[in-house]
């Protein structure tokens, strides 16, 4: 029933963007180089550049107007990206006999400095912010090597004991948790291991819903390349176009139709990983084992600590018969947490169910492009409607963004059925345009920061998941905390805060927050932005959420990993560490923190 996919003639070598990734991607800002939002100041407008995304070429005639009013920007106070200044790129730490043997088992090894820089960094605010200002990192990696398959990374490991070569695995560099950063008091050599030249998917089984795929396969190609057979993995994170499949697993990620088609956990079959003691993996492809605790659970969530994650089973889906969007307006924020709670109650999920609150509501109105004067009439209308007849308060509503995937049958019972609940909350159908808008804007979010950035804003996004007693206080407190904290840290005016409820479980939901502020004036931005991001963290805590949803630990949250999982539980990673990895190869900080070769427990 297996079927190779290499006589099936799928397309296997186009990728998301190239070996030297610098050459389509950003490095100082998120996405792709001819993805842009660009300012014009005489006219006051806005357009998104290229063409890859629907809002590409449009005119967003508000946006810049949001910017000035909910974000209290000052578009005088420019703060422009600094070009590249390779003489400010730290220097490499050499091995010749690890570079020269590697050389021999892998596709591709570079010491280019910008290869190396794009390789130390993440998508952290702090990370992107000292890439713009030439304030590089004091550790980058140094060397790059991309191996080509599963020998390759067994081959190169050896050579890291060997030589005692660090290595940290590297997929789409898609991180906001400081993971891919190098520490600073690494004095070895470190090796990137840029995993996106194994992309291939190996084999299809069409009986048993598997497909057999390469860790390093960014998450667009994987899709595609599903599609084009007639499956999908359905799994849809935010950074679907540039994170991999490694990566997802390495971090124990979650996608937006995550109610149909599971978390990344759910999804996988068997794992394959190479660690500095061997390759780790289960001995069969079966639904379930019972043969001990699940090797498989203490290699998601590893980033990088452990081993490097080379090739994954994954269960797939057909394509859906019927994929249709849709929206519910509601009175107020709580009023749709209740309406999402009571979905999780009847258990009528579905594929994806995302509340923004007002704020985040006015954003994505301010983000939509031109429009003619009939759909100007007709929105008018529909805002008559809903403030006039319904009684809303236009400053208060909440949207819920919907997503139907299965069979037509399936699709229309489940959007009578959510149509329905909403009723009970004061909820009104908004149609599937700003359902589909909603779901779709998600891919251009990240690009706003970069032009937030031009004007001395800094912006951040963080999560948590949390009990759904506990949701309303938690995502008021959290603003509450932030806005308080902006204060003290001298922040001259009142920050940007938005949240949405992006998942919902039967036992409670993910919440998701952006906050920015203005940094004029501020002495030490940087310095500011961590103080408040980590109150923000902190009020999660106390309120009952989370450390993190799906974004994981990496550096930036490993001091609350003990608190999370209690002192015993940070003994056993510990042990494992030391079992798997006695000489740390796989050195990158993440998760326990930064320890020695001994790895000898301060517990």
């Amino acid at each position: 029933a297996v079927v190779s996919t290499q006589s099936t003639g799928m397309e296997q070598d186009k990728k998301a963007f190239p070996l030297k990734r610098q050459e389509e991607l950003k490095w100082n800002g998120w996405g792709y180089r001819d993805s842009k939002f660009d300012y014009d100041a005489d006219t006051d407008t806005t357009t998104f550049s290229g063409d890859r995304y629907p809002m590409a070429g449009h005119v967003l005639p508000n946006l810049m107007k949001w910017f000035r009013s909910d974000c209290s920007a000052n578009l005088n106070y420019k703060t422009p990206a600094m070009p590249l200044d390779l003489n400010a790129i730290p220097k490499p730490v050499r091995c010749p006999p690890f570079i020269e043997e590697a050389k021999l088992c892998c596709k591709h090894l570079s010491e280019d400095p910008e290869d190396r820089l794009m390789h130390g960094h993440g998508h952290l605010c702090e990370e992107i912010y000292m890439l713009r200002s030439n304030t590089y990192f004091k550790r980058i990696p140094d060397v790059v090597v991309y191996p080509g398959c599963h020998d390759d990374v067994v081959k190169l490991v050896e050579l890291a004991v060997k030589y005692n070569v660090v290595i940290i695995p590297m997929g789409g560099g898609t991180s906001v948790s400081g993971a891919l950063m190098c520490p600073e008091e690494e004095v070895r050599p470190i090796a990137s291991l840029d995993m996106t030249e194994m992309n291939r998917i190996h084999w299809i089984d069409p009986e048993n819903l598997m497909a057999h795929i390469e860790s390093g396969i960014i998450g667009q190609d994987l899709e595609r390349k599903l599609e084009s057979e007639g499956y999908t993995t359905g799994h849809q994170p935010d950074s679907l176009e540039f994170s991999s499949l490694g990566g997802w697993v390495a971090t124990r990620a979650s996608g937006m139709k995550k109610n149909v088609y599971g978390n990344i956990e759910d999804m996988v079959v068997r794992i394959k990983m190479v660690t500095a003691k061997g390759t780790l993996e289960k001995s069969c492809q079966v639904p379930r084992i019972s043969a001990g605790p699940d090797v498989h659970e203490f290699i998601l969530g590893s980033e990088g600590t452990l081993g490097v994650i080379t090739e994954v089973t994954m269960k797939i889906k057909p394509l859906p018969e019927c994929t249709r969007y849709g929206s519910a307006i509601f009175p107020d924020f709580d009023k749709g947490i209740q309406f999402m709670h009571a979905v999780s109650r009847k258990q009528i999920y579905p594929a994806s169910i995302r509340l923004m609150d007002n704020d985040q509501l006015q954003f994505g109105l301010a983000i939509k492009p031109e429009k003619t004067l009939i759909e100007q009439f007709t929105d008018t209308i529909k805002r008559m409607y809903i403030t006039r007849l319904r009684g809303f308060n236009p400053t208060k509503l909440a949207l819920c963004t919907l997503v139907f995937e299965g069979s037509t049958a399936t699709v229309e019972k489940q959007e009578s059925e959510i149509y329905a609940v909403a009723a009970e909350y004061g909820g009104i159908p908004a149609g599937e345009e700003n359902g589909k808008t909603g779901y779709l804007l998600t891919f251009n979010i990240a690009y706003l920061r970069d032009l937030g950035m031009n004007y001395g804003f800094l912006a951040e996004s963080f999560e948590t998941s949390v009990p759904w007693d506990r949701v309303s206080d938690l995502v008021k407190n959290v603003k509450q905390r932030i806005i308080i904290v902006c204060r003290e840290e001298g922040v001259r005016h009142p920050p940007h805060i938005s949240s949405r409820v992006t998942q919902a479980y039967d036992t409670g939901a993910c919440c998701y927050f952006y906050f920015g502020f203005g940094s004029e004036g501020v002495p030490d931005p940087l310095k500011a932005y961590s103080a408040i991001e980590r109150s923000a963290r902190e009020e999660v805590l106390a309120n009952g959420g989370s450390v993190s949803h799906h974004h994981g630990i990496g550096k930036v949250r490993s001091d609350y990993l003990e608190s999370s999982i209690s002192p015993v539980g940070k003994q056993a990673l510990v042990a494992i560490k030391n079992e798997l990895d006695p000489n740390n190869i796989f050195g990158n900080g993440n998760l326990i923190g930064v320890v020695g070769p001994s790895l000898k427990s301060k517990l």
